[in-house]
This record gives structure tokens, sequence and C-alpha cells, in this order.
């Protein structure tokens, strides 16, 4: 064999085997990305074949199912209470892709435990059913949520402190589900930006705290022992904090109050004098604690979820609450661009309730077979300490 030849075998197969390499590292390594990937409509073509599983709620209640089409071979998925749970449950449409429970729980819904099991089940001609998901969500309690918003934009969200789990996530505007698969209803709740019916504000859109930060500043006062309840700070109005006249509600006179009374009355100017005492570090350190500067830890969409903390809206970007550059006084009493979600509040709420441990939230309760059988349970999981029980 001459000279060329071994020159032009030996490029065809460095060709041949970085070929093979790079279509080994797509299919193996990078596998659960090209899946999950909202542009590949494959893999959700193919699961419309399985009969997915049925969510409900903690009553036992059908919160979405899936039924067979007459003019195809597909199935097709209905919400039984219309809007009530949209933002938390989800959808799953070709037209629309996954969102909420429907998209994190996935895998648990198409019966997919594990590639070996699946293997399994085709070579002996078995039909891949779906598991179910009991949620820990309460449609009665859920009812009286979105009763007390009055149809104004805004979410409630309730966890049970001592378990983490999610009781209630209302988030309204809403929209009803199973009009999604319409032709162009879709297309108008994306771009309708007066309302962003598709948005979970529960857990996407950013609020000023005000006052209920006031709840994380007493926690870290009392907790890093620099306060007592019966602590006395002034509570003259107005007075200077960074340089600039913070008063109370209606420029209200307190005097010396007792910490106790601070907060019950919500005294702005006490408040942030505490901050200001406690310092940036202290204070950053009991943020992070609360859960603040991090992305959630509940069994939902990272892209439908986002953190809490100090945001620089002119510079796009979020700011360390240690930093120069913020007013910690007025972060004390939940100013100075702060934007939280109300997932995040329930979470501070939560955990004061539950003696200072801020337990990890989760919607699902158990994952359950078609015989009724519990493959998974999500048991009570302690995210933090935040703070003693005494604090």
């Amino acid at each position: 064999m001459n000279a060329p030849i071994l020159k032009l075998f030996g490029l065809f197969l460095v060709l041949f085997a970085a070929l093979a390499a790079m279509t080994s590292y797509n299919s193996v390594i990078n596998a659960d990305a090209y899946r999950e990937n909202d542009k590949n409509s494959r893999p959700q073509i193919e699961e419309q074949r399985i009969h997915r599983g049925v969510i409900r709620a903690r009553d036992g209640s059908v919160l979405a199912r899936s039924r067979l089409q007459k003019s195809s071979l597909y199935e097709r998925r209905y919400s039984q209470q219309g809007a009530l749970f949209a933002h938390a449950i989800g959808y799953d449409y070709l037209r629309t892709g996954r969102a909420g429970l429907e998209r994190e729980h996935n895998d648990d819904l198409t019966g997919r435990r594990s590639e070996l099991t699946s293997i399994v089940d085709q070579l002996r001609g078995r039909q891949r059913v779906g598991d179910s998901i009991i949620t820990n969500l309460d449609p009665g309690a859920q009812r009286v949520a979105i009763a007390a918003l009055q149809g104004r934009k805004g979410s409630i969200v309730a966890i049970e402190p001592a378990t983490g789990k999610v009781r209630v996530m209302v988030s309204t505007p809403g929209y009803d589900p199973n009009r999604l698969d319409d032709e162009g209803v879709f297309d108008k709740l994306s771009t309708d930006d007066a309302n962003s019916p598709l948005l979970n504000r529960a857990t996407q859109a950013g609020y000023a705290p005000g006052s209920t930060f006031k709840v994380v500043t007493a926690a870290a006062a009392l907790d890093s022992g620099e306060f007592t309840p019966q602590s006395m700070v002034s509570g003259k109005s107005p007075i200077s904090v960074s340089g600039a006249p913070l008063q109370n509600f209606s420029n209200e006179q307190f005097g010396m109050i007792p910490l106790t009374t601070a907060l019950t009355k919500s005294v702005n100017t006490v408040w942030a004098q505490v901050a200001e005492k406690l310092g940036r570090e202290r204070m950053s350190e009991y943020m992070t604690r609360f859960g603040f500067g991090s992305d959630p830890p509940l069994d939902y969409p990272d892209g439908q979820m986002r953190e809490s903390g100090i945001y620089d809206v002119k510079a796009r970007k979020w700011i360390e609450p240690d930093s120069g550059r913020v007013d910690i006084g007025r972060v004390g009493i939940g100013q100075e661009r702060l934007n939280v979600t109300p997932l995040q509040m329930a979470t501070v709420a939560a955990t004061v309730a539950n003696d200072g441990v801020r337990m990890k939230p989760h919607l699902a309760d158990r994952v359950v077979d078609v015989d009724g059988r519990t493959v998974e349970r999500i048991k009570p999981e302690q995210a933090e300490r935040v703070m003693s029980a005494s604090s």
C-alpha cells in the first residue's frame, strides 16, 4: 500500500473516530439535556402515547388527568379544576410544551423510573404507564386564597411550618389550562404583558417586602444576642438613615419603646436603627440563612423560579447585602431595592413558626404507581437552622 493511500486511510480513521466520539458524547453524556430541550418535540410526541399519571390534591381529588382522543392514538391532558391550580400544576401540550409540576415530575408521570426498567418493559411488550403524583395542595384553602385576592394581581403561598408542605400556591390573574391547546390562546396569553397571566407570581414575581421584612431583622437582632425583646430603642420620627431622612407611618412619634412593641406597631425608625447596629455582614448572614440570595429548593422547574434579594434595576444585577453600596438601615425595614417572591416570604414566616428551623418547601407528597402502591414518599427535609428556638 503506497504512502498517499495510507495517509488517506489514516485521515478517514481519525474522522470516523471523531464522529463516533461526538455521537457517543451526544447520545450518552448529553442525552438528558437533549431530551429535556424545549425545542426537541420528539420525546414529547412519543410520550403522548403513554398513559400519563394523574395529579391529585391532598384530599385525593383529581387536579389533572389524561384522556384518549377519539380522533387519534394520543392522549390529551385535562385540568379537572380549571384555573384553580393552573400555576402550581402547570400544563402539558405538544403546542405549548410543559410547565409547573407537569414539567418537574414528568419522569414520574410518564413512568420513566430508569432506563433499564424501560428497556426491560419494552422487551416484555409492556405498555409504559405513568405513576401518579399526590400533592400537598389543599383545594379548600386554595379557593379561600383566590377569593381573598378579589381579582387583584398578586399571590398567596401557605407552607406548613413543621414539614415544608406547600398547602396553597395562588397567582392571579390566572388562566384555564384546558384552553391553552386551542389555536391562538397560548400566544395571546404569552403576549399579554399588562396582566402576564402565565407568570407564576408566587415563584417568579418580585415585590418590595416592606414591613414583612422586619421579621427577618428582628430574628437577626434577637438571635445574635445584640438585642433582647425588652431592649429599648428610640422611636422618634424622622431620623437620618444613611444621610437621608426616614420617618414612621404618618410621622408618628413613639419615644423609647421595647422591641416587642416596635414590631407589633411596625415602627420604621426603630428597625432601621437596629439594622444599622447589626451591620451589613450580620444582616447578610441572616438573610442567607433564611434563603435569600439562592434559588428556592422547591420541586418546581428552575426556569419558573427566581431568587430573592437586593436587585439593582439600572445595573440589572443582584447586590450582596454586605456591599458598601447598600443602605442597610432601609434594608432592615424592607426597602432599599429589596425584591422578593411570595414563596420566599412564606418561607420566612414558616421558619419563625417552626422555632427557627427552615424546612425545604415541597409541592408533591408522594408518587404512587398504577396499583396505588407508594413508589416514593417525599419526606420533610430541614434546610437550615436559622435561629434558636428561644429567639
